[in-house]
């Protein structure tokens, strides 16, 4: 299986990453973004892009894919909405458009957020945005899945980009599992969210959209 990651230097993204790079049905992990991993691995190849709205320089390298799992995000906090959508919404349509060209039978999952207002109308902004990325993931790929996870503790190192976000997971840690026995359909970690896309790429799923429970 070739994959490749959006985001995988993002604390989700990090988790996703790993998890492709242990799984032995695996052959190949390509990364798409602005900044290198750090990482080093046989199966691993980065692809370096100015603006990630702009995929034409990497089309010949996404086509044959099988699976896309696009992780790149950012906290809304402090953003506009309109900075947000180029982020939230631009970005992944871009990789979905172009992967509907060249891998049209890829499995591609968004990552969004429990709460996300999939009518696209509500109050929350953040939650707007992503329900319209999803719908539009979902009407242009036939594999196409929304993941919605709810909290996500960061494991085997993966670190959050965002100060605020690390504070709270540190603040957490020793919490999580009693959260996980209290809020089993609510909590998961980076580690097992990488495990859940990864068997939706190889199995499907009768749910398109994947709450938490589907992906713990």
């Amino acid at each position: 299986m070739r994959v490749v990651i959006f985001g995988a230097t993002g604390m989700v993204g990090q988790g996703v990453l790993r998890e492709c790079l242990l799984a032995e049905d695996v052959q190949e992990v390509l990364t798409v973004g602005r900044r290198p991993t750090g990482q080093r691995h046989p199966k691993l190849r980065e692809l370096a892009v100015a603006d990630v709205g702009e995929l034409e320089a990497v089309r010949a390298e996404l086509t044959g894919v099988d699976a896309c799992f696009y992780c790149l995000g950012v906290s809304s906090l402090g953003v506009d909405e309109a900075a947000y959508t180029r982020i939230s919404y631009d970005y992944p349509l871009a990789a979905a458009r172009l992967l509907a060209e060249v891998s049209p039978s890829v499995t591609f999952i968004y990552v969004s957020g429990v709460g996300t207002d999939p009518t696209g109308r509500g109050r929350v902004m953040w939650a707007r945005v992503k329900g319209r990325t999803e719908n539009a993931v979902l009407d242009l790929l036939p594999n196409g899945y929304a993941a919605r996870p709810g909290f996500i503790q960061p494991t085997h190192g993966a670190v959050s980009r965002t100060r605020a976000y690390r504070i709270g997971y540190a603040v957490t840690r020793p919490l999580f599992p009693v959260l996980r026995r209290l809020l089993p359909n609510q909590v998961t970690t980076t580690d097992g969210l990488g495990r859940a896309m990864l068997r939706v790429a190889r199995q499907g799923s009768p749910r398109r959209v994947l709450e938490n429970r589907d992906l713990s």
